[in-house]
């Protein structure tokens, strides 16, 4: 991609997120697309304002600031680990958010309805989580290869604890399905107005460290000598990338690969530089999880018909997992098939 091109990349990706937040607000069953404009236009009948106005648009905003999170965690982690396979999947992060969700709605302090209580739980499960990473790398925390095998481990110990937790109260935790698969169903303008603040707070926070990390990105020994404080670097990015996925877990749950896939995206088309691949990161998550929100719906529309039911509903996440997967498999056996030539 040439310099020119780049240069359009980050209006055309702001372009492209406003389309899916479109499609995102029509996907609906209720309402038609002509209904819905109506609404925004400022007529239509109560119930259909209460639908697109109550329902319908907080939901599609808070699926495109949970996509910007994510995005943005993802690629903090990349850079600051300088491991491409490090995102808030598979370091514990998300494992570690999810856990501290679900137990706290176990013992009754929290709920998928008090997003305050999640909050505060998603974010000391994700600590706790990065944390449990940190200790067990120990001094091979500059070696990626060791930091990815340690942070596959302590995801695969926190999600065994999750299950743990859902099979001493199974009655009690029948809702946190929604955090261990990833959903956007139920979020209303509560959700938004503590999602919102906490992201933007951690994005600026993500976007000073820019300079830092494409240092970092360079290896340690080029950083130090740039005049870096590695380790304080390090866990300044560490911090801010499990703040902004515990602020999107706690309100649409563990929406697989989009960390882990979407900072690949990012630098392919909006380059290396931090400044660009940075703000193009969390467009492009933002788009990526409001367009999966908009295709689950009309999926759901589609099965529903077919399998002649009344409601169906497929989550979010089950769709980022599915074609993520898919995806990773993909570059996988690119990679290879360019190794074995």
């Amino acid at each position: 991609m040439t310099l020119p091109v780049r240069r359009w990349a980050l209006p055309l990706t702001a372009l492209l997120v406003v389309a899916v937040g479109c499609a995102d607000l029509v996907a609906g069953r209720a309402l038609g697309t002509a209904d819905v404009w109506q609404v925004l236009g400022g007529a239509g009948d109560p119930a259909a304002r209460h639908i697109v106005l109550q329902l319908r648009l907080p939901r599609a905003l808070v699926a495109l600031v949970a996509g910007a999170s994510l995005g943005l965690a993802g690629m903090v982690l990349q850079s600051a680990l300088r491991n491409p396979l490090a995102g808030p999947e598979v370091t514990g992060v998300t494992p570690g958010a999810v856990l501290g969700a679900v137990a706290a709605t176990g013992l009754g302090i929290a709920g998928w309805r008090s997003p305050t209580a999640v909050v505060v739980a998603a974010c000391v499960g994700g600590f706790a989580g990065a944390g449990l990473l940190w200790l067990l790398t120990g001094r091979e925390k500059h070696d990626p290869a060791q930091t990815a095998v340690h942070g596959v481990l302590v995801s695969a110990v926190l999600s065994g604890l999750t299950a743990m937790v859902l099979l001493v109260a199974p009655g009690e935790l029948g809702s946190v399905v929604q955090w261990l698969v990833g959903s956007t169903e139920g979020r209303v303008w509560q959700h938004w107005v503590l999602l919102w603040p906490w992201a933007a707070v951690w994005a600026v926070a993500a976007y000073a460290l820019a300079a830092p990390l494409t240092l970092l990105r360079c290896g340690d020994e080029q950083a130090a000598a740039a005049g870096l404080g590695t380790g304080r670097a390090r866990v300044a990015a560490l911090v801010c990338a499990v703040a902004l996925t515990a602020g999107a877990v706690s309100a649409v749950g563990a929406l697989g690969f989009v960390g882990l896939l979407v900072p690949h995206l990012a630098f392919a088309v909006f380059g290396a530089d931090l400044r660009r691949a940075l703000p193009g990161a969390a467009l492009l998550g933002a788009a990526v999880v409001t367009g999966a929100d908009a295709g689950a719906q009309w999926l759901s529309r589609a099965l529903a018909g077919a399998l002649d039911m009344d409601r169906l509903s497929v989550p979010t996440g089950a769709l980022t997992t599915c074609v993520g997967a898919a995806l990773l498999l993909g570059v996988a056996r690119r990679a290879g098939a360019g190794a074995g030539e």
